[in-house]
């Protein structure tokens, strides 16, 4: 007889508690913040486009109450779990989910931008970017353990309810209002977008999965 180990209450792993942390600690320091520094840092369309990018990125570190802030890393935690674990949890597959989350949250930024062209409306929080990881991991439901097609019925009833709720929101008023900014409801479609295209070729450049047979 051997003695079988309890599975772990909370096991959730490394990268997605760091996309949590990346949520909550930021915001706990800009708490006292005054409204010129999350302006600056906040993406601000008109300003994208004459030059000053580092908004798409800086934006997800911003966020308008606590509320927005636990739920947008309630929604990482959910989410990039399976992220995580589809990319790998050493060192390598930690700084590949960084990037993947990185470049979900910043390209819907862009998108929403490209959308808006001339607003001068201050979009924040990390919403674009836990919606890359919410379409990622849809592709998982669908074949545990690796990326599942585009088109999977996951992928497509996940991204359909989605839909629904970000219609609700622009229907509500076009801009979920939070604090001095605000979050975009098209940058949440296109980072769900953005996440179910990008997962294969981000998977693809961890390698395979340990144990796996590569058959040629």
């Amino acid at each position: 007889m051997t003695d079988q180990r309890p599975e772990p209450i909370f096991n959730a792993p490394w990268p997605a508690l760091l996309a949590v942390a990346a949520v909550i600690v930021p915001h706990a320091l800009l708490l006292k913040a005054g409204d010129a520094t999350i302006e600056s840092l906040a993406l601000i369309p008109r300003e994208f486009w004459a030059g000053r990018w580092t908004g798409a990125i800086t934006m997800m570190f911003v966020h308008g109450g606590w509320v927005h802030a636990l739920m947008n890393a309630a929604f990482a935690l959910a989410f990039g779990a399976p992220v995580a674990r589809l990319l790998g949890l050493d060192g390598r597959g930690g700084a590949i989910f960084c990037l993947f989350y990185l470049a979900c949250g910043a390209l819907s930024g862009v998108g929403y931008a490209m959308i808006h062209p001339d607003s001068a409306g201050a979009v924040i929080g990390a919403s674009g970017a836990v919606s890359g990881l919410m379409g990622a991991a849809a592709r998982t439901m669908d074949s545990p353990g690796q990326v599942g097609p585009i088109l999977g019925p996951r992928v497509i009833s996940l991204g359909l309810g989605w839909l629904v709720v970000n219609l609700v929101m622009a229907v509500a008023g076009g801009l979920l209002t939070m604090g001095t900014g605000a979050v975009a409801w098209e940058a949440h479609l296109v980072g769900f977008v953005v996440g179910v295209l990008l997962i294969g070729p981000f998977a693809r450049w961890t390698g395979p999965p340990a144990g796996t047979i590569d058959p040629h």
